[in-house]
Parts: C-alpha cells; sequence; structure tokens
C-alpha cells in the first residue's frame, strides 16, 4: 500500500491496522478495512448532529469563530462535507453568511465544482478521506487566490499510546493527520499556515 497523500510506499506499521508514512507523517489505515458506501453512509446516519444542539454548537465552535474572526458576509463559502446536520452554515447564515454545502450522502449536488470560493471550511472531515491527495488538490483549486481552507480534525501528537487512541478507534478515520503532515501539505500543495494547532489547522491559498 502507497500513501494516499505523498503516494511512499508504506512498511512501518503503527499496529496491526495502521502504517506510519515516513515521508508526510501521516498515519494511515489499511485500505482492505476501509467501508464500502452504504456502510459508510449507515455509520454517519448515527451521528447526532441536531443543529440547535448547545453541545454540537460548542464542538464546532472553534470553526464557526474562526470564519467569524477572518471571513464577512460578502464572501462566499463552502460547507465541504457538512454531514446531515450542517450546524456551522446554520448559525452562519443567521448571521447574513453566504456558504454553499456539499456532502456526498446527504447535500450531494455537485454544482460547487463550477464556483470559486473565499473559505471553505471542513469540520471532522479530513479524517475521513480515502483520497487526500486528490480531495486536498480538489479543494485548493476551488479556492481563490488567499482564500482559506479552515480544518478541525484531531492530529495525532503522542498525546497517548496510538493504538487506544480514542480518534483511531473510529472505523471510518482512515487517514489522521500530524503537525509535520499539514505542514507538508502547505509546502507541497501551495499553501501559508494561518493557524496550527492539535485541533484546528487554518491555510491560505499562495
Amino acid at each position: 500500500m502507497n500513501c494516499t497523500l505523498c503516494n511512499t510506499f508504506l512498511s512501518e506499521k503503527a499496529d496491526e491496522e495502521y502504517y506510519i508514512c515516513q515521508n508526510c507523517y501521516a498515519y494511515l489505515k489499511r485500505d482492505d478495512l476501509y467501508f464500502n458506501e452504504a456502510n459508510e453512509k449507515n455509520h454517519y446516519e448515527q451521528h447526532n448532529n441536531d443543529v440547535n444542539d448547545t453541545g454540537y454548537q460548542n464542538f464546532t465552535a472553534p470553526v464557526t469563530n474562526t470564519i467569524l474572526e477572518y471571513c464577512s458576509t460578502d464572501m462566499l463559502g463552502l460547507d465541504y462535507g457538512c454531514g446531515k446536520g450542517p450546524v456551522i452554515t446554520h448559525q452562519l447564515k443567521a448571521k447574513g453568511f453566504l456558504i454553499d454545502l456539499y456532502d456526498p450522502y446527504f447535500y450531494p449536488d455537485t454544482s460547487y465544482l463550477h464556483k470559486t470560493y473565499d473559505y471553505i471550511f471542513s469540520c471532522e472531515v479530513f479524517e475521513h478521506f480515502y483520497h487526500p491527495f486528490d480531495e486536498i488538490t480538489k479543494l485548493r483549486k476551488l479556492l481563490n487566490p488567499g482564500g482559506l481552507l479552515i480544518i478541525k480534525t484531531h492530529l495525532f501528537n503522542n498525546q497517548t499510546d496510538f493504538k487506544n487512541w480514542y480518534y483511531r478507534k473510529d472505523q471510518t478515520h482512515v487517514f489522521i493527520y500530524t503537525f509535520k503532515t499539514f505542514e507538508y501539505i502547505a509546502e507541497h500543495f501551495g499553501f501559508d499556515i494561518v493557524r496550527l494547532s492539535e485541533k484546528l489547522v487554518v491555510l491560505r491559498k499562495k
């Protein structure tokens, strides 16, 4: 198996299910363990994503607050992988923001491909990418120059033994990033790093 981000042959194992890429330092699930579309959709349908739930709003608040900090209502945004309860978009539209929705299962309108955006945000989405190279390439192309890519995911930073880490135990988390992975992405995909923290990454298209 080769790394789905940088195409490096994977030989070092983190455990029986995950490899560690020695080039971009991501942790990758063995591709024979990927869910098929039906099982993946069923898994996501179990998520309780109520846009009016204050707990869910608090969980997604780092993304919402970042958009409020860096973006304005005259900009066009894309909620990429919004799921069945697009809480961030729901809150921002109430403040006058213009945002398109896309999710392959719940909002499958692909008209977003024919637009460009001032900012794109993905909340708990990047770790599900089977083909992160293709996804990041596509998202960068959709961004206007200077546009922001705002990502909420949990980076592995040796918080605990990887095998026992809660984020690794989600069967749909197939690609787990480290700080070095996002440094690689910034360098090789043409981004400047605006913010790089354990649970929130903000990149600006050069």
